[in-house]
């Protein structure tokens, strides 16, 4: 439909991403599937510090004791809102851990393969999604089986559970334009931010919409968490800021440095005038002496 221009690039980086993203997708849904909500959101919670370490140690990336301070206020405030039980087991632990790994990479990924290939977050999901979902084409209904004993072809698809699967489908293609893009213009840990607002928002709605039961707990949870959000916000815009006034600061001084150099340079023939109009005038008998 012409909607972006097609721009192929490295096919290994390409199929090496694709690949790793949809194990990231299969991992995530088999951590909720094998444990329990509130340890579900534990991991869900994990993948903002898990961020910032792998993004310290591989890319040197600096993040202010400012930043980290409303990171850490806003996981409490999500983890006030949104864990109860956690109930562990040794299989869903293992699948959390891996699920944790692979989404980090794959988001930390996201971001820098945009960069490098200076592609859009279009041009690359447009690139990786056939590797995704090739992935879990193969991958998925051996894996449901293996865990759950169920076949997934078993089933019996309905015109209205295909009608699901299909507006399922085209929801998770607008997810997908919108995780990219946000990526590729922000940071893999700003895009997490934005996936706790949404876990805000969610259960603000649950309880406006649907009357779902809504405590104290998560009333502090959230306002907490909007807190956390606010600061991020605002540090992160500050420090941009600051990065972008310091070339033009520094140009300003190079400027004030070197203009009286320039205006010396400038006045080197008049001093040199005034020298030479100033000197004793020799006439030839002074040479002859």
């Amino acid at each position: 439909m012409k909607f972006f221009e097609h721009k192929p690039f490295e096919p290994k980086a390409v199929m090496g991403f694709g690949i790793l993203n949809g194990i990231s997708i299969g991992l995530l849904n088999l951590s909720l599937g094998f444990n329990s909500v509130g340890f579900y959101q534990m991991t869900k919670l994990a993948i903002i510090p898990f961020t910032v370490i792998l993004e310290t140690i591989f890319f040197w990336k600096k993040f202010s004791r400012s930043i980290q301070l409303s990171l850490g206020i806003l996981l409490i405030g999500v983890g006030i809102a949104t864990v109860t039980d956690l109930q562990l087991n040794a299989l869903g632990s293992v699948l959390s851990l891996l699920a944790v790994i692979t989404t980090c990479i794959a988001q930390i990924m996201t971001n820098t393969i945009q960069k490098k290939f200076k592609v859009s977050s279009t041009q690359l999901l447009y690139q990786s999604c056939p590797y995704q979902a090739t992935t879990l084409l193969i991958t998925g209904p051996f894996l449901d089986k293996f865990l759950t004993g169920h076949n997934v072809f078993a089933f019996n698809y309905t015109q209205q559970v295909l009608a699901f699967i299909i507006l399922s489908c085209l929801i998770s293609v607008s997810v997908n334009f919108s995780t990219f893009l946000v990526i590729g213009k922000t940071s893999p840990v700003t895009y997490q931010v934005l996936g706790h607002l949404k876990t805000c928002l969610v259960l603000t709605f649950g309880y406006v919409l649907l009357h779902d039961p809504f405590n104290w707990r998560n009333i502090l949870g959230i306002f907490v968490a909007l807190i956390g959000m606010i600061l991020y916000s605002y540090y992160c815009t500050f420090e941009s800021q600051q990065k972008t006034a310091e070339p033009s600061i520094q140009s300003a001084q190079v400027n004030e440095e070197s203009a009286p150099l320039i205006h010396l340079e400038n006045g080197s023939g008049l001093l040199g005038d005034a020298a030479v109009s100033k000197a004793p005038i020799w006439n030839n008998k002074d040479l002859h002496a």
